[in-house]
């Protein structure tokens, strides 16, 4: 059995395979190492460029494109290693990346998953939006990091270079157990695309397993390659993945008053998609809340299942204001600035 499988998934990625994994293959050193490309399906030269240019390279091949959840599900079955990390096909790791979370992970037994700090591509003196120094969330399900809050990313200066206990890594750079994986149900591919990591993590912190971020290892990434972030399908996609997320994970007592809640902010949201001339978002805002009511009943059985098996009842990474608030209201830009941290070393 391998160590670790690094996997990416890849979809029409010629390019950035040629461009990114050059950066892999020569920094991802070390006994039971793998580098795996999973193709989704690609109908570019992919799979022909990998054959031809990097014959190391272990191609796992899907016969279409399942989407970022179900791919790495479908991927995953066919890698037997201690762990996997779900690598994006647009990052550039740096030299011995690996090595501060493989150590890590070694040490600390009750940790299922970790990611590097993650910084820009494009300017790699500021944090990377999906990631940056670790992920968290706030009471009505809107993510932020360590680094970003909101629409705001800071400069990395060295002021989150802590190991830090987080609610969710980065499925751009996610380190994780592969049985831990598993045991927790895998992906859900029904979300196809974004929050889906989100979504395990918080399986995987109900049942009393922890996330960290370890800043030791940086890696830069490009975001944003296969849905640009004005993208009425991306929009869709993470108001709907977020509000099935919320009803996976949400305890009795707190799922009808946040959704209550939810309702009120997406409202907010779409008028403020019209105000910007964005229709289209807008309309992909009510098409997201149209779609989750329609696939609700699909997910009784997981929302029953995810309770029965909740061990934590308080997440302390799962903050108990609202990040809008603090972040519109009370003027926090910065991570440090936030009310629920102060008692933490960040």
């Amino acid at each position: 059995m391998m160590k670790i499988s690094v996997v990416i998934l890849n979809w029409n990625g010629c390019s950035m395979l040629r461009q990114f994994l050059p950066s892999v293959l020569s920094y991802s050193e070390g006994q039971g190492v793998e580098i795996c490309v999973a193709d989704n399906g690609s109908t570019d030269d992919s799979v022909r460029m990998l054959q031809d240019e990097f014959p190391t390279v272990r191609i796992i091949l899907l016969d279409r494109n399942y989407g970022f959840a179900e791919g790495y599900n479908r991927a995953l079955q066919q890698v037997e290693s201690e762990y996997v990390v779900l690598l994006n096909s647009d990052v550039e790791v740096t030299e011995h990346w690996l090595i501060p979370l493989v150590n890590y992970m070694d040490a600390h037994p009750e940790v299922a998953a970790c990611q590097p700090k993650i910084c820009s591509w494009r300017q790699k003196d500021s944090f990377e939006y999906a990631g940056a120094a670790g992920g968290f969330i706030d009471r009505y399900g809107y993510p932020f990091c360590r680094g970003r809050i909101m629409s705001e990313v800071e400069k990395d200066t060295g002021q989150y270079d802590t190991v830090l206990p987080v609610f969710w890594a980065t499925g751009a750079v996610l380190f994780i157990r592969l049985a831990d994986y598993w045991e927790a149900g895998g992906l859900d591919g029904r979300f196809f695309a974004h929050m889906e990591e989100i979504d395990l993590c918080w399986r995987l912190r109900a049942r009393g397993r922890k996330l960290v971020c370890l800043p030791d290892s940086c890696v830069y990434h490009v975001g944003g390659a296969t849905l640009s972030k004005e993208n009425p399908r991306k929009t869709f996609l993470n108001f709907r993945n977020n509000l099935l997320m919320l009803y996976k994970n949400l305890p009795d007592e707190e799922l009808r008053p946040v959704m209550c809640v939810r309702i009120l902010f997406d409202i907010v949201a779409a008028v403020v998609f019209l105000l910007k001339g964005e229709g289209r978002n807008a309309l992909a805002v009510w098409k997201a809340w149209q779609e989750y009511r329609r696939m609700r009943p699909e997910f009784v059985a997981d929302r029953s299942e995810n309770l029965k098996k909740t061990v934590s009842h308080i997440i302390h990474e799962r903050t108990k204001s609202s990040i809008l608030w603090q972040f519109y209201a009370r003027g926090c830009k910065r991570f440090s600035q936030l009310s629920d941290f102060k008692h933490i070393k960040i």
